[in-house]
């Protein structure tokens, strides 16, 4: 039994993979996952519940090594390289062409676009927790939102995962400007005390004006 909802999960994936969300219906999942049609609404009731159950359990496989491999990263450059490396990864397994059918059609479906909320959550999650974590200390820290960086890192990797498609070169350098962001944090990091008291203080400053 479990067996085989695990198979018309992964086959949900992989039809979404190879023929889009407009070709994923029950029977090309049931084809996919080689199984009887009717058990796509024994399991599920509907492709509908299927896809959203399929878009959270894939988001969660995937997550769980990434969390495991970002406990390890001690600095941002590392975690910048852990991002790049998935985003090879996942582009290699054809899970780029999913996430972004499933971002497609959830700007029109309520209730796919909460599943896919929920499954980029899953993402910014760990994120947050290694940016808390790396950044501890830093005077940058005081004024940074780590849970709105955590957003923005993660809708910047799906986006660069997107804007690969048509311009890799433009990834690419986007990427390599993450990197230079990296290296800039961890020179004002490496300041004396007075030139960090001085830098709090401009920040502060910058930060009231800017409200």
């Amino acid at each position: 039994m479990a067996d085989t909802r695990q198979r018309l999960i992964d086959g949900a994936i992989e039809t979404i993979r190879t023929q889009g969300l407009t070709g994923t219906t029950a029977r090309s999942i049931a084809a996919t996952a080689g199984v009887n049609q009717a058990l796509v609404f024994y399991h599920f009731g509907s492709v509908h519940d299927l896809l959203q159950a399929a878009c959270l359990a894939a988001t969660r496989s995937r997550v769980e090594p990434f969390a495991e491999r970002l406990e390890q990263v001690t600095d941002l450059r590392q975690l910048l390289a852990a991002g790049r490396a998935l985003h090879t990864e996942e582009r290699a397994r054809g899970n780029v062409m999913v996430l972004a059918q499933l971002l497609a059609g959830a700007q029109t479906d309520p209730a796919l676009a909460e599943a896919t909320s929920a499954a980029l959550q899953l993402w910014i999650t760990p994120i947050e927790a290694a940016l808390t974590r790396l950044l501890a200390g830093s005077p940058v820290a005081e004024l940074v939102d780590t849970a709105g960086l955590a957003r923005a890192v993660s809708a910047g990797f799906v986006g660069l995962e997107l804007y690969e498609g048509v311009d890799p070169a433009g990834a690419q350098s986007a990427l390599d400007a993450l990197d230079r962001l990296a290296v800039l944090i961890e020179v004002v990091d490496d300041l004396g005390p007075i030139a960090v008291r001085a830098l709090r203080a401009k920040l502060r400053k910058t930060a009231r004006n800017s409200r």
